[in-house]
């Protein structure tokens, strides 16, 4: 990068002319040599150079149009939108890292659909969320299913209504929570299948879509808490299907918030948001069934400390009970008591005890038991005898250093 030697030469060299204005001090006169006071006024976003030449200098500045659109509200250029359609391939060398900094600094914006319409329509998305873009092509021409690009579209926007104040569970801006949204649906064009009866059927597309999801997040450099909380949200959003038809066992409804664990708020929010249909009868019947979910969770979490769901024996009082030395053994019959727990609610501990002697009374379950003892003991072995050789080389290297 080169510096000019005179202000007006330095901002002309700046991304976009609403980005090119300066302050010149002690006089407080504006410099603005590119006109960036009146596109900002004019809503515009346009490059103080021809738009090719500044994205050759730096190639991010493709991605940070789609940003300042998004951040700002802002109406992209023909120019810039032609070059931003005629480069988008410059991305590839760009790092991840950069590209991801952009991307979560759009989701985040008053206004991420314009920037994701933007990078889908100029093909950018095709670069950077290929999954997303490729929802475009997923219309079906004789209207047998939703638009599911324009659905997903909508699901952004309605869970952005749904993120809370500063002291709320979901504040806003919460990317995770629109980030899901955003890739909520991306599994539908792989599991899309036309069946006989002339249905149009998406199978597991959220089991799917969750896989995709967490390949584009690790492509993107995305760290391992917001690629797990994202793609499990992918995963479940589909979780709550069906349940006005057929009514949850409490022993449902546990697992439900188990497996959405620190996540269930933004589940809640995800699930609520994904009912866009402008049938208002069948909006009405999914919004109150949701209500009802929710108010069984309530008290099923007065009566039983829901958020901590755990069996009622830890494992140390396990190994105790059965005479188990620390491995896997151990975790198998803390699963089992673990599904007794949602099964029925808090057993106690003395009901548990008598549940895990029962359990254990199996000779299946002894067998593998004793094998998975057998694994950890020879595991063990293999590591004190490693441990040993490390400390006779190293006993060895001290006395010839004598």
């Amino acid at each position: 990068m080169t510096f000019g030697d005179t202000l007006e030469g330095d901002l002309t060299r700046r991304d976009f002319t609403v980005n090119a204005m300066a302050m010149r001090l002690p006089q407080m006169a504006l410099v603005d040599p590119c006109g960036g006071l009146a596109d900002l006024a004019d809503g515009n976003l346009r490059t103080p150079v021809s738009a090719e030449q500044s994205f050759d200098d730096d190639p991010l500045r493709i991605m940070r149009a789609a940003r300042f659109s998004a951040q700002l509200g802002l109406d992209v250029d023909m120019d810039v939108m032609n070059a931003m359609e005629t480069m988008a391939s410059r991305l590839e060398i760009v790092s991840a890292e950069r590209i991801r900094a952009e991307l979560e600094r759009l989701i985040i914006s008053p206004y991420p659909r314009r920037g994701i319409e933007l990078m889908v329509h100029t093909g950018v998305a095709d670069i950077v969320l290929p999954e997303v873009a490729a929802l475009v092509s997923t219309v079906d021409e004789h209207k047998r299913h939703k638009d599911v690009y324009e659905h997903t579209l909508t699901v952004v926007e309605q869970a952005m209504d749904l993120e809370t104040g500063p002291d709320g569970p979901v504040p806003a801006p919460d990317f995770i929570l629109r980030f899901a949204a955003l890739m909520h649906d991306v599994g539908k064009p792989a599991t899309r299948r036309f069946e006989p009866n002339g249905t149009v059927s998406f199978h597991h597309h959220e089991i799917v879509g969750a896989k995709m999801t967490r390949k584009r997040m690790k492509a993107l450099h995305f760290d391992k808490a917001t690629i797990e909380a994202v793609s499990n949200l992918v995963a479940l959003h589909l979780r709550f299907h069906g349940y006005g038809e057929a009514a949850w066992s409490d022993s449902a409804v546990r697992r439900y918030v188990a497996d959405a664990g620190d996540l269930l708020e933004r589940l809640h929010r995800l699930t609520r948001a994904d009912c866009t249909t402008r049938n208002r009868r069948k909006a009405n019947y999914l919004s109150a069934a949701y209500d009802d979910l929710e108010a069984r969770i309530a008290a099923l979490r007065e009566q039983e400390e829901l958020d901590a769901i755990r069996p009622d024996l830890d494992g140390d009082q396990i190994m105790e009970i059965l005479g188990l030395r620390p491995s896997r053994a151990v975790k198998i019959a803390r699963d089992y008591l673990l599904e007794l727990r949602m099964e029925r609610g808090p057993l106690g501990e003395e009901a548990a005890r008598q549940a895990l002697l029962d359990w254990w009374a199996s000779d299946d379950v002894r067998a593998l038991a004793q094998e998975y003892q057998a694994q950890q003991a020879r595991w063990e072995a293999k590591v004190a005898e490693k441990k040993a050789r490390k400390a006779a080389a190293k006993a060895a290297r001290e006395a010839q250093g004598q």
